[in-house]
């Protein structure tokens, strides 16, 4: 039973990081946008590089690959999203609210994220297998 729920949690924090990637795909120019209303420098590179990194971490995740690493990189990412765009304690007072909420959401995902990483197995990155599953590599 355990590892059902750490499987499912494992996919729905895939689709966390997948949808939105998509999103941002889809409708580039608002999320520019909001980065630059934050003040992100050379924010359309970052965004297009976040794009990638939620649409490839997401999916890697629900396929169970690599998942310690990714799991850790998106702990990284995390943070850098909270400080960028989330810096409730710099806003005036009618994004305050909204931007704690994100903020203190962020850190939720994030230590759903460091328990996935503690189950997991890490692997090392090479080219023979990097297609199998962290778990048909450990059985």
């Amino acid at each position: 039973m355990a590892q059902l729920s750490i499987t499912v949690g494992r996919v729905l924090l895939g689709l966390y990081f997948l949808l939105p990637g998509l999103m941002k795909a889809a409708a580039p120019a608002q999320t520019i946008a909001y980065m630059e209303v934050n003040g992100v420098a050379f924010a359309a590179p970052l965004m297009w590089f976040a794009t990638i990194v939620n649409i490839v971490g997401g999916l890697l995740l629900i396929t169970g690959r690599h998942v310690k690493l990714v799991a850790y990189g998106f702990v990284i990412y995390i943070l850098l999203v909270n400080f960028m765009l989330h810096d409730f304690w710099t806003m005036e007072e009618a994004r305050v609210q909204h931007e704690t909420q994100n903020f203190v959401k962020n850190l939720g995902i994030m230590a759903g994220l460091l328990v996935l990483a503690g189950f997991s197995t890490a692997r090392s990155l090479s080219s023979s297998g990097w297609w199998r599953s962290d778990k048909s590599l450990a059985g």
